[in-house]
């Protein structure tokens, strides 16, 4: 519970370090969510998210109204994801399904949804064409897909920043934008080769965000223990996130898209 402030009111809730990772892109979600809403005429719409694990969006998503099927392989995140629904008080509008982008139609049914969250889920896949393209199926016409997915230019200034200057340079030169074997993640994006993937599968893009654009430059210390400094970085984050110069810095690349016809 907040704290009474001098004033008399109660004080705002501190933003915790996991608003970070999302928050630049809960915000654009939750407009374009709102816009669905007024264009369909109701109240509540049928939300799709894929690869959505443990429901950081789903829950929050549901707890605007709106019916949330989550699909994922892990039986543990999808555990973890009833658990989280039941404590928000969500636990009617949010079901999970076990399965993956590539199957999706052996859970899911085709065209059945307003909007398609694809969120960490192409790096991993072995064909992202085929994953963006089943997600776009999923969508009701006009419907909005909302992609998320690891920048190629954030991994290299981060080697490159912590002087690891040969891998930063075997980043740029590897066709799926890894710096070496040990590297966790399979594949990094442009925006541009992200912008086509989901053009080719359909989508009207609509915006393109750089996602975690200094979060992850900054030292932990500074955030933790300067005070303003979290809600400081998390208005930067949202100042900088639209603009073209920075998405090619970004950790993560986000894309909001409409189906067309």
């Amino acid at each position: 519970m907040s704290e009474p402030s001098p004033t008399g009111g109660e004080t705002p809730p501190r933003p915790s370090r996991a608003s970070l990772r999302t928050a630049v892109v809960w915000e654009v979600l939750r407009d374009a969510l709102d816009r669905r809403v007024k264009a369909t005429g109701t109240d509540s719409l049928d939300i799709l998210d894929t690869g959505g694990g443990t429901g950081n969006f789903a829950v929050p998503a549901a707890q605007l109204g709106h019916r949330v099927t989550v699909v994922d392989p892990s039986p543990n995140a999808l555990f973890a994801l009833e658990r989280r629904a039941a404590e928000a008080g969500v636990a009617e509008r949010v079901r999970g399904v076990q399965g993956d982008i590539h199957g999706l139609f052996d859970v899911v049914e085709r065209g059945g949804y307003d909007a398609v969250l694809c969120h960490g889920v192409l790096e991993y896949v072995d064909d992202p064409a085929e994953g963006v393209r089943n997600a776009v199926e999923a969508l009701r016409p006009a419907g909005a897909l909302s992609l998320l997915a690891a920048g190629l230019g954030g991994a290299v200034l981060a080697r490159a920043l912590a002087g690891h200057f040969s891998e930063a340079r075997q980043a740029l030169s590897d066709p799926d934008g890894r710096w070496g074997t040990g590297d966790p993640v399979p594949r990094r994006f442009t925006a541009e080769q992200l912008t086509e993937l989901v053009a080719q599968a359909g989508v009207e893009v609509g915006a393109v965000h750089g996602v975690r654009v200094f979060a992850d430059l900054v030292p932990g210390v500074l955030v933790d223990t300067e005070p303003g400094a979290l809600d400081a970085l998390l208005k930067l984050e949202a100042a900088a996130a639209e603009l073209p110069a920075f998405h090619s810095v970004a950790t993560q690349l986000h894309v909001l898209g409409e189906k067309r016809g």
